[in-house]
């Protein structure tokens, strides 16, 4: 995600924190400052900000090694004031992956929660869950094993993308199949997000960006999987651009943008012998001449890494591939010999067909 930090890996995750997160900090700690609170009570509150979000980490933690036992990785898992956002490689297929996957969050906070209340019990710190006078004692634990349980009650909610909602997702798809399954669970989604909205505005700012999150969540997720659906019986040699244009290794920068100009192109394929050696995107081709290297060959400003996709592979899953990557581009493949390009333009015009001719 953007303008996150990355400030660690947890079981070969990147964890990363997003800005917005140190706003929230920075609130809390001044609150406490203006309230003439004690140094020991401004570091005990942001310590507690700070073992909230370890909470997070931990459930986010559990969706994601629950997903590798099924073969899918994790990017990474971002913090922001509302939570955590996990990042995984592609969605479970079988309903009860997902299933099992949705709930092992929550599972991972229940456990928490149990082993906090075996500490705080058998002290009777229940009557009060302040941070009073800076110290992390029974009631800043206490505080911590409420916060577990509310994470385990709020994730309950059954508003699609929350984990309460995957596990409806998860249970309908059992029967209904899963485009059907996420459009009945996207739709209930929207509907609690604007009841979030309406009881927020008036009660609740916090519940306002829940509310905003949980809404276009659902939105793009059920977008998603319907355009996956439109896209699953077909390969990549079905939509692919056949009609492009290519550089060679020895052009010059100049004989790019001359390219580039003669057609639509955005992004070129540099080809040696045949076969794909490089890719020429438009912010390099930008850069050079930006640097006065119109008489500099191409072989020495392109970029030799660039990933590419088979003439056979699944066009569903590289639809899915091409979502998490601004301005997709991938050269088409055959016995290792290029046959084509597809990129998110010429990905987006033909679900456009499908769409409309599934109608």
């Amino acid at each position: 995600m953007k303008n996150s930090l990355l400030i660690g890996r947890l079981a070969g995750i990147r964890i990363f924190l997003h800005w917005t997160f140190l706003l929230l900090l920075s609130f809390i700690v001044l609150a406490e400052v203006r309230r003439g609170s004690s140094t020991g009570t401004v570091l005990a509150s942001a310590g507690f900000v700070l073992a909230l979000f370890a909470c997070v980490v931990l459930h986010e933690l559990g969706h994601s090694l629950m997903a590798r036992r099924f073969g899918i990785g994790t990017r990474s898992i971002t913090l922001l004031p509302i939570g955590g956002i996990t990042a995984p490689e592609r969605i479970p297929e079988k309903p009860r992956q997902e299933l099992l996957v949705a709930l092992a969050g929550p599972t991972l906070n229940v456990l928490l929660a149990l082993v906090l209340y075996l500490f705080v019990a058998p002290v009777g710190a229940f009557e009060g869950i302040g941070l009073s006078h800076g110290t992390v004692g029974p009631g800043f634990l206490t505080a911590l094993f409420w916060v577990n349980v509310m994470l385990v009650v709020f994730n309950a909610i059954p508003a699609f993308p929350m984990d309460g909602g995957r596990v409806l997702l998860a249970l309908l798809a059992l029967r209904l199949g899963r485009p059907k399954a996420t459009a009945i669970a996207a739709g209930l989604g929207k509907l609690i997000a604007v009841g979030f909205v309406f009881y927020g505005l008036f009660n609740s700012p916090f519940l306002v960006f829940i509310g905003i999150f949980v809404y276009f969540g659902a939105y793009a997720e059920n977008v998603t999987v319907q355009h996956r659906e439109l896209l699953r019986d077909f390969t990549v040699g079905h939509a692919m651009i056949t009609n492009y244009l290519t550089l060679a290794p020895t052009d010059s920068v100049q004989d790019a943008a001359n390219t580039l100009l003669a057609g639509s192109d955005q992004d070129l394929i540099v080809l040696g012998q045949g076969k794909a050696v490089g890719v020429l995107t438009r912010p390099l081709l930008m850069a050079a001449l930006r640097g006065n290297c119109l008489t500099t060959a191409v072989a020495e400003v392109m970029s030799r890494e660039f990933d590419t996709v088979e003439i056979s592979d699944s066009l569903a899953k590289v639809y899915a591939r091409a979502q998490r990557q601004p301005n997709a581009f991938y050269p088409v493949l055959e016995n290792h010999r290029l046959r084509g390009i597809i990129d998110q333009g010429n990905l987006t015009e033909f679900l456009t067909i499908r769409a409309a001719l599934s109608h």
